[in-house]
């Protein structure tokens, strides 16, 4: 079994980011996996069942929380830009290829909805990296959120940036909103009730997860278009996930973005949602993932 180790590392601005990293047994150097979760989500969301999996078949893995999430340090608290967590997802490569147990030839990473968007922007921009799977992966934040609201609530919504910009420059605090809410009167990220179960899932809060995040997170997240990088990943070895009914990132821009994706390139549709390789698909999502792994690591 494999041994599970608490460790941390320096990101740009001297941020510590704390993380789980897996050591498989027997002698190394092995090859690894770097993962990371999504929007406004820690490792306890369920990505220790990954890592575990991972390691027991021979892989270091090491999982890190966003700054600004989770045990890692960072201000804002709850504040999501997807090209700071780009950028500190490179220190964790620079911190993965340094410990002895890892061969730094064979490193891989595994990232899921907004992270699977950053394993696409790393996958095409790192060169350390070997191998990239992508699950249930944001490709165009404009259109899937375009998607969520509509009509008056994209109005508001709109003009809710607006009112928070203005506010900041007076000098007050970000305005904050829920992650998930099904409270319609209560402003929030997400409304699908798979979301909410998996967001509230038994244990995150035992990490520092709370159910909050910067309004302006989801501003830039509207702006982030992460599958126009699909095409340039090659020739890295690059594993789509999809789910044939994703109602949150939407299942026809996923499969769009792996048309653009050259080869090396394998797809693995699930039935189900968004939330469902998490845990009812979790067998069929790691697998793939694993076999992937295998065979390019």
């Amino acid at each position: 079994m494999a041994e599970r180790l608490d460790v941390e590392f320096t990101a740009e601005g001297g941020i510590k980011l704390r993380a789980w990293l897996y050591l498989p047994e027997g002698p190394g150097p092995h090859p690894a996996i770097t993962m990371a979760h999504g929007y406004a989500g820690t490792r306890a969301h369920g990505l220790d069942a990954y890592a575990s999996r991972f390691a027991d078949n021979g892989f270091v893995v090491l999982v890190h929380d966003h700054r600004n999430f989770g045990a890692s340090e960072g201000e804002l608290r709850h504040d999501i830009n997807p090209w700071q967590q780009i950028k500190d997802w490179r220190r964790a490569v620079t911190f993965l290829e340094s410990r002895p147990e890892v061969d730094a030839s064979r490193i891989g990473l595994w990232g899921s909805s907004y992270s699977g968007g950053h394993a696409l922007v790393l996958g095409a921009t790192e060169p350390r990296l070997r191998a990239v799977v992508s699950q249930v992966p944001a490709i165009n934040g404009h259109v899937a959120g375009s998607r969520r609201a509509v009509g008056d609530a994209k109005t508001a919504l709109e003009q809710s940036f607006v009112d928070d910009e203005r506010d900041q420059a007076a000098g007050k605090a970000p305005r904050m909103i829920a992650v998930v809410s099904s409270d319609p009167s209560q402003p929030a990220a997400y409304r699908l009730p798979s979301a909410l179960r998996f967001y509230t899932q038994p244990g995150p809060e035992q990490y520092g997860w709370d159910n909050t995040v910067t309004l302006q997170s989801t501003r830039a997240a509207r702006l982030y278009e992460p599958g126009v990088w699909a095409s340039r990943v090659s020739p890295k070895p690059l594993l789509f996930i999809v789910a044939a009914d994703d109602e949150l990132t939407g299942t026809d821009l996923a499969l769009e973005a792996y048309e653009q994706a050259q080869e090396p390139k394998s797809l693995v549709m699930l039935p189900g949602g968004h939330f469902e390789p998490y845990v009812e698909n979790f067998e069929d999502s790691s697998s793939a993932a694993l076999d992937w792994f295998l065979q390019h690591l």
